[in-house]
């Protein structure tokens, strides 16, 4: 039996200066079993296929008309030992001062997400790099765990939270 696919589109949200993901968690959570959820955004979200992921979904995506994006969530089996994205463990106890703040409240996605990476790499290993946003930034979670670098989040009200990331070495740096 084929299911067609719910759809969900959140380029109002975003547009309205919100952050969908919450929203798109509950739509996928109140997907009948083996429905898709086909999403509509005005960007490729590239950072929520990484959270999708780790929930057991693929997807699929295109580019259509007037620039915007279609995206398919379908629902399989959820990747062995994932969890979902949530503020990483380790001591952050003897960190340093920050070295470098950036104040990413105001910016529509995926602004935030882009301008935090690329204050990080300005970075030298060890070095803490300060982030306010005027939303949860949800999506930088998995991308900060995934490139191993530790946080800790501290949400001040409903639209303040800071972030402290520490920069993990480079790749090409020994370890």
């Amino acid at each position: 039996m084929n299911i067609s696919p719910r759809t969900l589109d959140v380029r109002p949200i975003l547009q309205a200066g919100g952050e969908p993901l919450e929203q798109i968690m509950q739509a996928t959570a109140a997907l009948d079993e083996g429905q898709a959820l086909r999403l509509l955004s005005p960007f490729n979200p590239v950072p929520l296929y990484a959270v999708m992921e780790r929930r057991g979904f693929t997807h699929q995506e295109k580019q259509i008309d007037g620039g915007a994006w279609e995206i398919i969530l379908t629902p399989g089996v959820p990747v062995a030992g994932a969890a979902a994205a949530a503020p990483a463990a380790g001591d952050t106890t003897a960190w340093p001062a920050p070295s470098r703040s950036v104040d990413l409240r105001t910016l529509p996605p995926p602004e935030p997400l882009v301008l935090t990476f690329e204050a990080l790499e300005e970075l030298e290993v060890g070095q803490v790099l300060a982030a306010r946003y005027d939303r949860e930034p949800l999506l930088l979670y998995p991308e900060l765990d995934e490139r191993g670098h530790p946080y800790r989040v501290d949400k001040r009200s409903a639209s303040d939270y800071h972030v402290q990331i520490r920069r993990a070495a480079r790749p090409k740096d020994p370890v």
